[in-house]
């Protein structure tokens, strides 16, 4: 199976990784034979390679120099649309960065561009779910292909594939979780003590936080994760921008310790819940009691919490995941993909 792959942040170089230097210790993965014939990115340079790109080289070039260099095979300036709309493959992986600002774009225009040629899609990045996930749905069902998802919400953990599976027959009333694992961290460590720069400094440097975190601490991120979570399981149709939100940037560490003085805990909550016809969704840190399931999610952990007319509620949780959980993701759907096609 073919694949082009659009970015190659942390999370498409661990992919790399795996699907090559360390493919060995996997032992799931020896029958997965996919092959990358192309790496797109804004600001790291781009490969072709229709015999396959060689992956580890390709991480190593990155993690020494910054970007790709115009000496390795298959060097190009090719932008990632134009090889979305015309090179040959069977696959496209959308691991780009969320853009609120652009609505999801450009991530959105490659996902159409995929679909229209009648290739499957695997999206790591939730701004194009998150604000045109019934379009894009409809693409892939008229041109009979798959569009998966896995790793736009809780990075591998199955919360899609176990609604998919698991909930037959059942309609999904309410969904409210800790879904951003950033914020979570950062309010654990301003509860210990350190200020809101110190430990968003410290989000970055473990990995788990970007260079620019105005997405985690101003709740688009989190907007993003329930609007996609309310689009797919509960029928929704909201962008982040109908999202009722606040981020974490007025919680003080004197709000922190008057909520320890009372047993409670401040987690930055997602909620979606149905109203008559309509979803309503909020992101907003809250009061929640030491007791409170909620409260025990320390670190980068996250949960999510669905409930339904006939079974539930069910939580799906996650202690602190890392790049490989959100690789797996990516890799659960390709598997998918790869078992129906091969």
């Amino acid at each position: 199976m073919r694949a082009i792959l659009i970015g190659f942040g942390n999370v498409g170089r661990t992919l790399a990784k795996i699907l090559s230097v360390e493919k060995h210790r996997f032992q799931g993965l020896q029958d997965l034979d996919i092959r990358v014939v192309g790496i797109f990115t804004r600001t790291k340079g781009c490969l072709i390679d229709h015999e396959g790109v060689d992956l580890a080289s390709a991480v190593e070039t990155v993690e020494r120099y910054g970007r790709f260099i115009p000496t390795m095979k298959g060097y190009c300036d090719m932008e990632a649309q134009e090889a979305a709309q015309t090179l040959d493959y069977d696959v496209l992986l959308e691991l780009s960065t969320l853009s609120i600002e652009r609505e999801g774009e450009p991530a959105l225009s490659h996902i159409k561009a995929a679909l229209r040629r009648a290739k499957h899609v695997v999206s790591a990045n939730k701004g194009p779910l998150a604000f045109a996930y019934h379009e894009l749905k409809r693409l892939a069902e008229e041109k009979n292909v798959r569009l998966l998802f896995e790793s736009t919400v809780m990075d591998g953990a199955p919360v899609f594939n176990m609604v998919r599976n698991c909930l037959k027959g059942c309609s999904v009333v309410e969904i409210d979780g800790i879904l951003n694992s950033t914020t979570n961290y950062i309010l654990m460590r301003m509860e210990e003590g350190a200020t809101l720069q110190d430990a968003i400094k410290e989000a970055q440097e473990k990995g788990f936080a970007e260079a620019d975190p105005s997405n985690d601490v101003d709740g688009w991120d989190a907007a993003a994760k329930i609007c996609v979570l309310a689009n797919v399981i509960m029928g929704a149709q909201i962008t982040p921008r109908e999202v009722k939100r606040k981020g974490i940037k007025e919680v003080t560490p004197e709000d922190l310790k008057g909520a320890r003085q009372k047993n409670k805990c401040i987690k930055l909550v997602c909620s979606a819940k149905k109203r008559d016809q309509h979803v309503e969704a909020t992101v907003e840190p809250t009061l929640i009691d030491k007791e409170h399931f909620f409260a025990t999610v320390r670190g980068e952990g996250s949960v999510v919490r669905i409930k339904t007319d006939l079974m539930g509620p069910i939580m799906i949780t996650q202690e602190a995941p890392d790049l490989y959980d959100t690789a797996y993701g990516v890799i659960d759907d390709l598997l998918t993909i790869y078992r129906k096609t091969s």
